[in-house]
């Protein structure tokens, strides 16, 4: 009798044990957070264009914790890559789901203002080497020979105010780039070049493939397998 309890008393601890440890055990994390699903979702249906399936994914990134002006700053920084009528129609969209949201009670979180910049500072300077930071590298081509202009414009406005700009962090502006790329198309050469920005800014390998993973299951399946094609191809693989 007395040996039964004792083994008894065993099996008791054994299975408390074993399910604390069990429980205390972390969940597999994901490779891509909920915000960052946000940040894929909103800039690939902003840059399509898709305005009923963005307002979409504009509520769901408020869920998933990304503030008003996060929302807001991937909205304008969309202009440099998919032109203003997509960045003013992506706005414009905001607005009506924060009045929407408003009506029904919910409060979003505006979150910090960007950081003020000195209207004076040398733009191309501060592009030129934010630029070359982003890269890892001086960026040089016969493009920007041939039209030294654009590669004017590409400094002082996208790298030097954009880039410029608190609120997101570069390595989420990267992958903001690269999913709204990827939702316009046919645009191959400049996607994949980005994606090779985005893993030096901390984006790793897996989660581009996670990415288009997830715009092939929201966006659309073209848009999902050619990034694929073209993570694979940068990764080598």
């Amino acid at each position: 009798m007395k040996q039964r309890l004792l083994f008894l008393m065993s099996l008791f601890v054994l299975m408390t044990v074993g399910g604390a440890a069990f429980a205390a055990a972390p969940a597999e994390d994901k490779v891509l957070s909920p915000r960052q699903e946000s940040i894929v979702v909103i800039s690939a249906f902003a840059a399509q264009g898709d305005l009923e399936s963005l307002k979409t994914a504009l509520a769901d990134g408020l869920n998933n914790g990304l503030t008003v002006n996060e929302e807001k700053e991937l909205l304008v920084q969309l202009y440099a890559y998919a032109g203003l009528p997509r960045s003013l129609n992506g706005l414009n969209t905001l607005m009506t789901v924060l009045e929407e949201r408003k009506a029904r009670g919910i409060t979003d979180t505006m979150g910090p203002d960007a950081d003020p910049v000195d209207p004076n500072r040398d733009r191309h300077a501060i592009g030129d080497a934010n630029q070359t930071k982003l890269v890892g590298q001086p960026v040089k081509g016969k493009v920007y020979e041939f039209c030294p202009t654009i590669s004017d414009f590409l400094k002082e406005h996208l790298f030097g105010d954009i880039f410029e700009r608190t609120v997101l962090m570069w390595n989420e502006r990267e992958l903001a780039t690269v999913s709204m790329l990827a939702g316009i198309g046919n645009v191959n050469a400049q996607l994949a070049s980005h994606m090779n920005v985005a893993m030096h800014n901390g984006v790793t390998g897996d989660q581009l493939k996670a990415m288009a993973k997830l715009l092939g299951q929201r966006v659309g399946k073209a848009a999902g397998d050619n990034a694929m094609m073209v993570a694979k191809r940068v990764l080598g693989e």
